[in-house]
């Protein structure tokens, strides 16, 4: 068995393990990088490998630093199937559609306006590229044997989003295990993810290696806090939101609050982002999968405006009413939230809420940590809105609950590898690994090839 660790071995973005075993080359999540613009730069570096000698490839989920560099590894060459459950395969076509768009219109932005240092910017890949790629997502469902030559595949749901799930490879008897991203025990639309099976190697996230979440859900009081004294103060609230998952969790949350009266029911709340419409609708489809009751879930967009177009958005985004506007992308590196917040950060009055976690290099982590002026489409604009975190939302587990979830297996693996984490996070957490489980442990490098 040869691993060899293409992303997320240095980083929290970037997903991609390319694992050898029984004669197949698999890889397993294909990410896109995300945050820093040196992480960004390794989007546009062919694979160490060559796309065609892989034969297929395996998602934990569709968030995209998991599966937005696909129309990428189709578009150089990749011919083989891609695997995931079905609810990940219903995801993933709005996430790289709607990636692709994204890409497409920044370019033609950038060339119109000279944004790019580039003689003629050029998108990563285009909706062509995406639509090959998700033609190529073959659902497989959680609990179900695959065989990809002699190699068999099975995943195990995890919780954190809707269809993520882990992935396991057996051969001869020796089986190696990829948590994905692991959800939380008390997530607001998620069921707790289920134990992993029998690893014989266990490549495990760090995302909140070492952190905890607060103790209780402090996070609606917070908010509905944060909306009441933003109301009453004439603002608005803008709630930066990922499209898949936190977008469905905040909607929730809104209902409940103006059910309870915490926030006021007359009180309009915008949805702008195409594809967390889409999304929305998804979720209300398989509302199986989630821990809510289906006739809440069927409710989820009662009341809720849907901004159906660019236009509307841009009224909104000049309208002085109060309002909560949720809009994408979650770490507010591009779509229309940006339009959002060039509007609102100026204004003294409006709060902007960042629900989750900000990856280092984003404008989400830069407002976070207190920036005073943000730059966007190629020009700089003060913050003098509140800017508020709310980590009770984040859709992962934190190091406890991973520690807690790792006792679960039958026995420890004969190695860890831990994966998908900033580097404190990802030293943070293989030390209690090593300490507190007693498991042979390490945190691989980016590009780093290992024989077992």
């Amino acid at each position: 068995m040869q691993i060899q660790f293409l992303g997320a071995a240095d980083t929290v973005t970037g997903s991609r393990h390319l694992v050898t075993l029984g004669g197949q080359r698999i890889l397993l999540d294909c990410g896109m990088f995300q945050g820093y613009k040196v992480l960004r730069e390794r989007n546009w570096a062919p694979l160490q490998v060559a796309p065609r000698e892989i034969d297929a490839v395996v998602l934990s989920h569709a968030h995209l630093d998991h599966s937005g560099w696909l129309p990428r590894l189709v578009q150089a060459g990749f011919r083989g199937p891609i695997h995931a459950s079905t609810a990940t395969r219903d995801l993933a076509e709005v996430l790289l559609l709607d990636s692709a768009h994204l890409q497409e219109e920044d370019t033609r932005r950038a060339n119109r306006y000279g944004f790019s240092h580039h003689a003629k910017a050029l998108p990563l890949y285009n909706r062509a590229d995406a639509r090959r790629a998700i033609a190529k997502i073959v659902p497989l469902a959680a609990g179900r044997r695959l065989a990809i030559g002699n190699v068999e595949v099975t995943l195990t749901p995890v919780g954190h989003l809707l269809g993520a799930s882990s992935v396991a490879l057996t051969h001869e008897g020796r089986t190696l295990v990829f948590s994905g991203d692991v959800g939380r025990q008390h997530d607001v639309l998620m069921p707790a993810p289920l134990p992993l099976p029998q690893a014989d190697v266990l490549l495990v996230e760090s995302t909140y290696g070492n952190r905890s979440h607060p103790s209780g859900d402090t996070a609606p009081a917070e908010l509905a806090r944060i909306v009441r004294d933003t109301v009453h103060r004439g603002g608005k609230v803008l709630l930066p939101a990922f499209a898949v998952g936190r977008a469905q969790a905040l909607l929730l949350l809104l209902q409940r609050l103006k059910r309870a009266g915490e926030i006021p029911d007359t009180l309009p709340v915008f949805l702008d982002s195409p594809m967390a419409s889409l999304a929305t609708a998804l979720y209300i489809r398989h509302r199986r999968l989630l821990r809510v009751p289906q006739r809440e879930i069927a409710t989820l967009c009662d009341g809720v405006r849907i901004v159906a177009d660019a236009t509307q958005s841009q009224r909104l985004a000049a309208s002085r009413y109060p309002a909560v506007i949720i809009s994408a992308s979650g770490m507010a590196t591009g779509g229309r939230v940006l339009h959002h917040l060039k509007a609102l950060a100026p204004g003294p009055q409006n709060h902007i809420v960042f629900a989750g976690f900000q990856v280092g290099g984003s404008r989400g982590a830069h407002l976070v940590a207190g920036a005073t002026q943000v730059k966007i489409h190629g020009e700089y604009v003060p913050v003098r809105a509140d800017v508020s975190a709310l980590e009770g939302f984040s859709g992962h587990a934190d190091a406890d609950e991973l520690l807690a979830w790792l006792r679960l297996m039958p026995r420890k693996p004969a190695q860890t590898y831990v994966v998908h984490g900033e580097p404190e996070a990802a030293d943070t957490l293989r030390l209690r690994i090593q300490d507190e489980l007693g498991w042979a442990v390490r945190v691989p490098q980016h590009g780093e090839q290992v024989t077992l």
